[in-house]
């Protein structure tokens, strides 16, 4: 059973590395991981800072003054 999974994985491999097609979808699956990958990570380093930000300015919003009246 294993043996055939190999096989087969094989076979995709080669057929994805020498087809036109397999070569243009293997390339949009290696940009999708790198895009994915970047994203990821851009969450991990930004986000804690990204959420303070955003609360700040929560804060400095609801501290501001209702704006005045209009006279009827």
């Amino acid at each position: 059973m294993m043996v055939n999974g190999f096989v087969y994985l094989r076979g995709l491999f080669n057929r994805l590395r020498w087809e036109e097609d397999g070569l243009a979808l293997t390339e949009y699956l290696i940009l999708l991981g790198l895009l994915t990958a970047v994203v990821v990570i851009a969450v991990i380093t930004f986000g804690e800072n990204l959420g303070l930000g955003w609360q700040a300015w929560a804060d400095w919003l609801t501290g501001l003054n209702a704006p005045p009246a209009l006279p009827t």
